[in-house]
């Protein structure tokens, strides 16, 4: 097969601690928000606290030299994964251990369907990134991202056709889907959604947008979500060890419990 079909180390690795813990943590960093010390922080707390991975991205897309210099501090920071989630082409660094090829299913733009994703492939290849294929989808009330991307934000009340675009897109050849409330949002996926497209797709559910509690992030993973990414929550306190180990803990927890 191409190299661009074959599994790599970083998804590989994803895989390996799934089959181990059932459910992850994942820390979103946004370029935009945090000079470099805080993002030395920030990085040291959340790894202290337990989580899996680092993302780097936001909804309004970063620059490219934001993103370089983001990327740069928390790979001098920790040996844990470092994923691009871009919010557009630039996005992607060659720093980045793996970038979230995403494709909008639900947005009414085909840039953000096909044309991003036709810029960025060369560019991708260039750097020689891991590119992880994963169908985005954006959920009621969706935020900053669902203005950006041009989508058709999903009903909250309307799980089924979660269910119908996650399917559609693990039939295109996507191996994650990522149910997205909105960054900063005060309602986040609906336990629902989350549980039919569990029940609709054999790939890995993340799950992102409005989780800040424990409970919050228990309630997913039980609804069958396999990652549970928190952003605005590291943002938005100075310390977040405790917290980040609560909601940690709770989804490891819960995975068991499933």
């Amino acid at each position: 097969m191409s190299d661009g079909i074959n599994i790599g180390k970083v998804e590989e690795l994803i895989r390996k601690k799934l089959t181990k813990d059932k459910a992850l943590h994942f820390t979103l960093i946004d370029p935009e928000d945090q000079d470099q010390v805080r993002v030395k922080e920030i990085v040291q707390q959340a790894e202290a606290a337990g989580t899996d991975a680092f993302m780097v991205g936001g909804s309004i897309g970063a620059g490219y030299s934001d993103s370089l210099e983001t990327m740069g501090t928390i790979k001098q920071s920790t040996k844990l994964p470092v994923i691009v989630f871009p919010g557009n082409v630039d996005g992607v660094t060659k720093l980045a251990d793996a970038v979230f090829f995403m494709s909008l299913l639900n947005s009414q733009n085909t840039y953000w369907i096909t044309g991003a994703q036709a810029i960025g492939a060369p560019v991708v290849r260039k750097t020689g990134v891991e590119p992880i294929p994963m169908a985005y989808l954006v959920i009621q009330p969706g935020g900053t991202v669902s203005f950006i991307g041009d989508a058709k934000p999903i009903p909250r009340d309307k799980p089924e056709i979660a269910a119908a675009y996650a399917l559609a897109g693990q039939y295109m050849g996507m191996r994650f889907v990522y149910l997205e409330a909105g960054s900063g949002v005060k309602e986040p996926v609906p336990d629902a959604t989350v549980a039919i497209v569990r029940k609709a797709i054999n790939g890995v559910i993340v799950v992102g947008g409005g989780i800040r509690d424990e409970i919050s992030a228990r309630e997913k993973v039980l609804a069958g979500a396999d990652i549970i990414v928190t952003g605005t929550l590291v943002e938005e306190n100075v310390d977040v060890t405790d917290k980040l180990k609560k909601i940690i803990t709770a989804i490891k927890d819960a995975a068991k419990a499933r």
